[in-house]
C-alpha cells in the first residue's frame, strides 16, 4: 500500500489563520481569527500532522506569531511542523521547545548554508527540514520576495549531500491557485535526491490532484501540503486523506 500524508496548512499572519495567493502579501484570504481552533479541527478531522507557516516571520526575517504557534503546539496531539523566520539557531531552539516537531529552513538554506548544517549537527535530520520555494525552477526567499538565483535541484542536491533527510518542495506558481499541482517539478525533485523524503506543496485543487501525484509512483514522496482547497471546502480532509492511499485508486 503506498500512503501520501495530507499535512494540512495553518498560515499565520497577524495571528489569524490566513491564505495568500501566489504568495502575494497584498492578496490574502482571511479564513479564521482563532488558529488554535482551526488546528483542533484539523486534528479531529484526521491529519496525522499539521503545516504552520508564520508569514510575519517569513517576510520580516524572525518568528512573529510565536504566541499562536505556542497555542497550537500545547493545544493538539499530533506533530507540527513550522517555518517562516527561523534564521537563527536560538530560534529554531526557542520553536522546537514549545513543542513544534520540526522547524523549515527556506532563506537561510540559501543564504546561510552553514547555518543549516550547524542545525543539523545540534537537531538532529528529523527535526530539520529544507523548504524549497521555487519559481521557474530557482529558489525564492524573504517570503518569496525576492529570486535567489539558485537552481532549486542543486540546493537539494547539495543539502541532501550534507545530511537532510527531508524536503518541502513548493511551486510558487501554483500555490493557492487551485489550478493543479507542478507533477513535473515534484518528480524531478524526487529523481535527483531519491534517498530523501519530499512533500509537496502547491496547486491542490481537487482530489484528483492528491491521486496523480500518488501515480508518479515515487517511493520517496511522503506527502503533500493542502491549504486553500480545504479552507474553500472543494473537498474535506478525510476525503483527500482516502485519495492518498493507493487501495483507494486503484494503483
Amino acid at each position: 500500500m503506498k500512503k501520501l500524508t495530507i499535512l494540512p496548512a495553518i498560515d499565520l499572519r497577524g495571528g489569524k489563520c490566513v491564505r495568500l495567493i501566489k504568495g502575494d502579501y497584498n492578496r490574502e484570504i482571511v479564513y479564521s481569527d482563532n488558529p488554535v481552533e482551526q488546528a483542533l479541527e484539523w486534528e479531529s478531522s484526521g491529519a496525522e500532522y499539521i503545516h504552520i507557516v508564520d508569514l510575519d516571520g517569513a517576510k520580516g526575517g524572525s518568528v512573529e506569531n510565536f504566541q499562536a504557534i505556542k497555542e497550537i503546539a500545547e493545544a493538539v496531539k499530533i506533530p507540527c511542523e513550522l517555518g517562516g523566520g527561523i534564521r537563527s539557531i536560538s530560534t529554531a531552539q526557542k520553536i522546537l521547545d514549545v513543542g513544534i516537531s520540526r522547524v523549515i529552513l527556506g532563506t537561510i538554506a540559501c543564504k546561510k548554508r552553514e547555518l543549516v548544517v550547524e542545525m543539523l549537527e545540534k537537531f538532529g535530520s528529523e527535526r530539520i527540514v529544507v523548504g524549497i520555494d521555487a519559481k521557474d525552477g530557482k529558489a525564492a526567499v524573504d517570503g518569496w520576495l525576492e529570486d535567489s538565483g539558485i537552481d532549486a535541484l542543486d540546493l537539494a542536491e547539495y543539502f541532501a549531500d550534507k545530511g537532510v533527510v527531508r524536503f518541502i518542495y513548493t511551486d510558487i506558481s501554483t500555490d493557492g491557485m487551485l489550478s493543479g499541482p507542478n507533477l513535473e517539478a515534484q518528480s524531478a525533485l524526487c529523481d535527483r535526491v531519491p534517498l530523501c523524503r519530499i512533500i509537496a506543496s502547491g496547486g491542490i485543487a481537487e482530489t484528483a490532484d492528491v491521486e496523480k501525484l500518488l501515480k508518479l509512483n515515487r517511493d520517496n514522496l511522503e506527502g503533500v501540503i493542502i491549504g486553500k482547497a480545504l479552507y474553500d471546502k472543494k473537498a474535506s480532509l478525510s476525503e483527500f486523506i482516502k485519495a492518498g492511499i493507493s487501495e483507494g485508486n486503484g494503483l
